[in-house]
């Protein structure tokens, strides 16, 4: 059966953590990136403003530089880690959006299925739980030969990980009850659902639907807010029902990391700041009520 959370929910003491290079500059332009050359610099901000995790991300371009993708590399994050207290748990596999699993060409199939192998054995090595695999925009299953397509191929990748104690995390665009019947045709013990609050407010899905349905199998959170079919706004400012998402949370005993993967601005700090400090007070509002 597929992995549930542990028990035990208190909102406001729960791990919070931030999406790879919200506290940085954007690198070349890019909305989310891996801050290739200055990564490091993220740690220490991260640890003065009282945060427990950064979740770091996989990108498609210069991804064989990714501290990631190598030993050295990997030691690197430990080490950073040790130094200040800020975890590396769960990462976000973008590359994966621009090369899928499940592409119909065999040979980039065959490719992303090896580095994401890859991917596997290393975060196994540094103590990494959760590999967040988006199925969304250019890798979305939301035609069902897609989705058939994907079963395929993830299915002997959860095989060979039986062993190693780490999560895949599935994180779609589907319907809560498609997802929920993709979830049941998978079911493996190493699957998981990374649930991302602003793209199902984007998509009209209700969080309360959706947390019923799957809620007792999500180890991931990425909090982020966004209008109905646009963008990503401030956090509060568009239509993610954050009190319906808590109670949800609540009423599962939830206990895994919430990663602020907010709206950014180019210097990122400033607006992460307030944005952190908007969610900090929802938390405790929400424990005292």
């Amino acid at each position: 059966m597929i992995s549930k959370s542990p028990a035990g929910f208190a909102a406001s003491t729960l791990q919070i953590g931030v999406m790879q290079g919200r506290l940085l500059p954007k690198i070349a332009g890019r909305y989310q990136a891996h801050p290739r050359g200055y990564w490091q610099d993220e740690f220490p901000i991260a640890s003065e403003l009282g945060l427990q995790l950064i979740e770091f991300i996989l990108d498609y371009d210069d991804f064989e530089s990714n501290p990631l993708m190598s030993g050295g590399g990997c030691s690197q994050i430990s080490d950073l880690s040790q130094q200040t207290g800020v975890s590396v748990k769960t990462v976000c596999a973008d590359y994966f959006m621009e090369a899928p699993l499940h592409s119909s060409d065999k040979y980039l199939a065959n490719r992303s299925r090896k580095i994401f192998e890859s991917l596997i054995d290393n975060a196994s090595k540094i103590g990494i739980t959760d590999i967040v695999l988006p199925l969304v925009d250019k890798s979305s299953i939301i035609q069902p030969e897609l989705r058939q397509n994907f079963i395929s191929a993830i299915t002997p990748i959860l095989e060979k990980m039986r062993n190693k104690n780490i999560k895949i995390c599935l994180e779609t665009d589907l319907p809560p009850i498609e997802f929920s019947e993709l979830l049941s045709n998978l079911d493996a013990s190493n699957l998981a659902i990374n649930y991302d609050i602003g793209n199902s407010a984007a998509l009209g899905y209700n969080p309360s639907d959706e947390l019923k349905l799957y809620g007792q199998f999500i180890s991931d959170i990425h909090i982020k807010d966004r209008t109905l079919g646009g963008p990503s706004v401030l956090l509060g400012e568009g239509d993610a029902d954050f009190e319906a998402v808590l109670e949800g949370l609540r009423q599962i005993n939830y206990n895994g990391p919430l990663i602020l993967q907010a709206y950014r601005d180019e210097s990122g700090l400033e607006i992460f700041k307030k944005q952190l400090d908007w969610f900090r007070k929802l938390l405790q509002r929400f424990d005292q009520t």
